[in-house]
């Protein structure tokens, strides 16, 4: 699983984190060439969408007979389509709890 897109998600939560605290960040902002936030999110959830889909494939040309696929690899892929699935909810209750706590934030 390419874990490139979420890490590049947080880092840009952290630079958002220590702006919004003050703090000068190491990491790069959009404008100077760091990721894009929404296309990183958008990315992430392509992959995640991409990864359940050719899951469920290869599960109903198995229950078709259809392809050499034995039950292993598809059970492995349903697992893997299971947990990247699971890993994007987490991420989304994350930015859910982060943004509460911005509009929560006294000025």
């Amino acid at each position: 699983m390419d874990t490139q897109g979420i890490d590049q998600m947080l880092s840009v939560l952290r630079a958002t984190a220590a702006q919004a605290g003050g703090r000068v960040s190491e990491a790069q902002s959009p404008a100077t060439g760091g990721a894009d936030f929404a296309q990183v999110l958008q990315n992430s959830i392509a992959q995640v969408n991409q990864t359940q889909q050719q899951a469920e494939g290869m599960a109903a040309n198995f229950a078709a007979g259809e392809g050499g696929g034995n039950l292993h690899e598809v059970m492995i892929s349903l697992q893997k389509a299971n947990i990247s699935f699971q890993e994007m909810v987490q991420v989304r209750n994350k930015l859910v709890s982060a943004y509460h706590d911005v509009m929560n934030m006294q000025i």
